[in-house]
């Protein structure tokens, strides 16, 4: 009995703790986030699970996190409603699985720049209208759950 105890604490201090944000996840297998941004209009508008680390976070509401793929080095947003999830400053550096659903954006150049604007102010950033050089599209994932791994 000592020994089945033991092994109890041995591996509960061998498991990554998990943080678990937002709805639970109800997809089964994460797609690698080169594969799906690479078939992005395949699962647009379809929820989807990624599971990569966690390169930056807003720091302002929690609102967004960044993951990244390091099989491609590709990266997406997990953008979510002020207050509906707050994703935790310092989660940079931990993995990460997160879902929702895939989204194309579209701005138009007014609406880039000020979308550049605020990103460079969110990351501490300088800001140059002049680097935003048209209407820009990108996909997001509009996130309702995460599990962050310690």
């Amino acid at each position: 009995m000592r020994l089945l105890g033991t092994l109890f604490i041995l591996a509960a201090l061998t498991l990554p703790a998990e943080t678990r944000l937002g709805k639970p996840l109800t997809q089964t297998q994460p797609l690698a986030i080169g594969q799906l941004l690479s078939q992005a209009e395949r699962y647009n508008g379809k929820t989807v699970q990624v599971k990569g680390k966690v390169t930056e976070v807003c720091q302002m509401a929690g609102c967004w996190m960044e993951l990244v793929d390091s099989a491609s080095g590709k990266s997406i947003v997990i953008k979510v409603d002020d207050g509906d999830i707050v994703f935790p400053p310092d989660a940079a550096g931990k993995m990460a699985v997160a879902e929702g659903k895939l989204t194309k954006v579209s701005l138009t150049k007014e609406q880039a720049v000020a979308r550049a604007k605020h990103e460079a102010e969110d990351r501490k950033r300088p800001f140059k209208p002049e680097s935003v050089k048209g209407p820009a599209s990108f996909y997001q994932i509009e996130g309702t759950g995460a599990v962050l791994q310690d």
